[in-house]
């Protein structure tokens, strides 16, 4: 259990849960600047039976992560995160304010997310990851999400996701990732079964973005 503090100025990610069971998180808030490299607020690896309520965040990269493991190393750990209920959380500055990824490569699984609030993220609901990571993620339960002044795009789903900022600099040119055809192997992620609704955004630039 944490409960009721507050976790500021970390170097990386912020708080790291790993390979845990029955973690509770509740009535936080985790402050890192705008500008912390990797900055994370919280990234549940490898987790089961996990909630995260009440809290806040503000930070310099994503928010709240789903993570589980890179590569070829997470897929032999074969741990999914699962079983995670989000709820009645704020996020201020970050560059997603629900994420997965892009780190899944042990799968992620029954995460239900309900009634949090984005203020300000670069992305909102964001999901990344790339070839190489392989890993299943699927039944992703998000309701009743509101979101304000969002830079970036509303919700996110990126399978080319190249370890940028979500959002250019001023005056940076940026070129669409290559997309070839390869073949399906284990190194290949997946989403799947994802539903989304009752979300209300007061502007954002885009509203979804899908690269599969």
């Amino acid at each position: 259990l944490l409960e009721g503090v507050t976790f500021q100025n970390s170097p990386a990610w912020c708080l790291h849960p790993l390979m845990c069971e029955d973690l509770t998180v509740r009535n936080v808030y985790v402050k890192n600047p705008w500008y912390a490299q990797n900055g994370d607020g919280i990234d549940v690896e490898s987790c089961k039976n996990v909630l995260i309520e009440g809290s806040t965040f503000d930070v310099g990269d994503d928010g709240i992560c789903i993570k589980c493991g890179r590569d070829e190393a997470g897929r032999k750990r074969a741990m999914p995160t699962e079983n995670v209920i989000v709820r009645n959380n704020t996020v201020y500055s970050a560059h997603g304010g629900f994420v997965i990824g892009s780190e899944m490569s042990g799968g992620a699984r029954n995460l239900y997310v309900d009634n949090n609030t984005f203020i300000g993220t670069d992305i909102g609901l964001r999901f990344k990851t790339t070839r190489g990571r392989g890993g299943i993620v699927e039944n992703i339960y998000i309701n009743n999400t509101y979101m304000k002044d969002i830079i970036g795009e509303a919700i996110l789903f990126d399978m080319y996701y190249a370890a940028r900022d979500p959002v250019p600099l001023a005056g940076e040119k940026r070129e669409p990732p290559k997309v070839e055809a390869k073949p399906v192997t284990e190194e290949t992620p997946q989403f799947r079964n994802f539903y989304i609704k009752n979300v209300v955004v007061h502007g954002a630039e885009k509203a979804i973005f899908v690269r599969g």
